[in-house]
């Protein structure tokens, strides 16, 4: 009799909720004023896994400013939703 084969055992069904590292599709900055004599807010919004999740990350004016030129490098961006981590790619080992 032929082995039975073995599967992952995966909670289902599998929803939105339950995938917690998307690939980043898009990215916009925007910036809102604030009130008189107040500094504007910087947000990031990243549109994840070609719209089927997004967010929106509030930024400092320096953390913009390095994010704007690491996303505008990066080819392979991930988003791990539930730690709110920015993943830019992968690099072998011994690779500059």
């Amino acid at each position: 009799m032929p082995a039975k084969a073995r599967t992952a055992d995966v909670s289902q069904p599998v929803t939105d909720d339950s995938i917690k590292v998307r690939h980043l599709s898009h990215y916009q900055f925007s910036w809102t004023a604030q009130g008189p004599g107040q500094e504007g807010v910087f947000t990031l919004q990243l549109v994840l896994d070609q719209g089927a999740w997004e967010e929106v990350l509030t930024v400092s004016a320096e953390d913009a400013e390095v994010l704007r030129g690491l996303l505008a490098h990066g080819s392979d961006v991930a988003y791990d939703v539930q730690r709110r981590v920015l993943m830019f790619g992968t690099t072998s080992v011994g690779h500059h």
